[in-house]
Parts: C-alpha cells; structure tokens; sequence
C-alpha cells in the first residue's frame, strides 16, 4: 500500500490512514474510512485541507472484501457472519451448538500472512447469538496471492469450524451402586440436574440398579429403547478397565468400546462406548462435583450427535488438567 499525505480535495475514494478528530477532541472518521465526497464537505468544514491516506496498489485486495471472502469459506453449520469494524468478520451461532475445530489447519492458516482466525475451543458449546469466531485481516488491504492461497486451502482441506447444530437432545442416566442403584441416584442426581442445566437440558430418562453384569445390561437395553442422543452412566465405584461389572455389561448389549482412560484430571477413568450409534459414558466420581471434569469436555459434541473417536480423546491432554 502507499501511505501519503494529499489535499483534502483529492483524497475521494483513498483510505484514511489514521483516525480523524474534531477540534474538541470528539472522533470524526475512523481510520480505514473510505473517504466520499460528504466526507471531504466535512473535512473542509472542519478547516482540514491535508490528510494522511493510503490506496490499494496493484495485487492488494480491501480488507472487508479480504476478512468476507474467508468467512464464506471457513466453516460450516448453524452460524451467520457478521462484518465488523477495522477488516474483521465475526461468525455469530444462530441457535444451540456445538463448535468443532480443526486445530491442525487452524495453526497452518495462522502462520500465513495478511490476516488471522480465532474460534472458540474445540468441543466448547455455544448459544444463539454467541461469537464463536473472528477473522480480522492487516490494517487496509491483504496481498491477493495471500488471500488466494488461504481461500485455496480452506476449499481444499476445510472447514476449519463446523457449528453443529444441538437439537432437541435426549439424555438417558444409569445410577449403579454395588449394594443399591438408588444410593447412586441419592448422591448423584443433584449434581447431574446442575450439570445438564448448564446447557439448558435435564434428564429425560433415568434408571437405578444394582451394579451387576446382568442387572446393568437389562437397564442398558431399558435406556436405549428411548433412543437417547447420550446415555450417562453414574457409578459409586471406580472401574479397574474395561473387563470391569459396567465394560461388561457394555458388550454384553453389543456395546463397542472406543476409549477407556481420558488425558483429563478429573476424569481419567473415563469409559467411552458406542451401541447402534448411542454414545455410553462412563466417569466415576465425575458426578460427585459440579466442578468442570472429562463429563463437560464431551457433553456438547455427544449431544449434538458427533462421534468422538479416540485421536480426539487423546488430544484432551492439553489443557486437560482441569483442576
């Protein structure tokens, strides 16, 4: 770009380099402001006959067009996008979602020059009208081969952001205690009420049993009649792994185990199975505290019907010391 000062007169269509006041300090123009023919009747009525400003040059493209042309393609789902001030795009949730993001490409687009993205955490849980990400591109205008290149990538290897929709999502709970399931449901179902409230849900479906291969198994079945987006399983006990009374009954419904231990404190002996596409999640002592643990992390992809796969488990560990 080519920043220099010229006659009010002239400056039609120019891109103002800084910030204009008036005389008392009150702020007139906003830097980045293409100047139109009112503006120079204003200007010159504010006694300014030179100003400082800059043009696009050959191979450079406006920022607004620059940040615009990014968010159409960064994403996917249930959001709208939204021009803002000074070249940035924010990306708005237009109802209940969850966000997912591909960190990988992220940082790859980040490292790029001209413009940058932030999105809310991976896996994080969002509201209509929430901000879930921004685009904000270099003062004034980006080169055009930058921007080519980023829209290139994102076309072939994107989206970076998907807004997955939360629609009307069913949660089925399993109390299990060794001597009697409603012990577990006496110590638990508060703190599942508070849990699931955070995201403006309760628990539709709720059983209670004994924590037995056999009995475990019979509720399993019970619960996935109801054909729940998520089945949370609330146990008194600690499960030494898989081969344990609740990753037991899990295969004995037909349960397919994807992950037992979660990279999350609280929450490593997190047992995450899957049975006919239903989500089963297993994290003892996580219902004891309404404090953040494994159980917050994986609610808002399971509800919104996203399968969790082990990778994306295992890349919980950063920042997954949560106490």
């Amino acid at each position: 770009m080519k920043a220099q000062t010229v006659d009010v007169k002239a400056s039609t269509g120019r891109i103002l380099c800084c910030t204009v006041f008036r005389a008392g300090g009150k702020k007139l123009l906003s830097k980045g402001h293409i100047i139109s023919d009112e503006d120079i009747r204003v200007l010159e009525s504010e006694g300014m006959d030179h100003i400082w400003v800059t043009e696009l040059e050959e191979g450079e493209v406006a920022e607004d067009e620059a940040v615009c042309a990014v968010a159409a393609e960064i994403g996917c789902g249930c959001y709208e996008i939204k021009l803002a001030a000074g070249g940035r795009a924010n990306l708005h949730a237009t109802e209940n979602c969850c966000v997912l993001v591909d960190e990988d490409l992220l940082k790859q687009i980040n490292c790029t020059c001209g413009m940058v993205i932030a999105t809310s955490l991976n896996f994080s849980f969002a509201l209509p009208g929430q901000r879930i990400a921004t685009i904000k591109s270099a003062p004034f205008a980006v080169a055009k081969s930058d921007l080519e290149g980023v829209v290139n990538m994102l076309r072939e290897r994107g989206p970076i952001l998907q807004a997955r929709p939360v629609r009307q999502p069913s949660v089925g709970v399993l109390y299990t205690d060794p001597t009697h399931g409603d012990r577990a449901r006496t110590m638990f179902e508060s703190i599942m009420r508070q849990r699931l409230e955070r995201y403006g849900f309760v628990s539709q479906f709720a059983l209670a049993c004994a924590e037995d291969e056999t009995t475990v198994a019979r509720s399993l079945r019970h619960l996935m009649r109801s054909k729940p987006s998520l089945i949370l399983v609330a146990s008194t006990t600690a499960p030494a792994g898989p081969e344990d009374v609740v990753g037991r009954a899990l295969a004995q419904v037909g349960g397919q185990m994807e992950r037992f231990l979660a990279p999350v404190e609280p929450g490593n002996l997190m047992l995450l199975s899957y049975c006919e596409d239903t989500p089963i999640l297993s994290a003892p002592g996580c219902f004891r505290s309404a404090k953040p643990n494994v159980v917050d992390l994986l609610l808002p992809p399971l509800l919104a019907r996203y399968r969790v796969s082990t990778w994306e488990v295992a890349s919980l560990g950063h920042g997954g010391l949560l106490a």
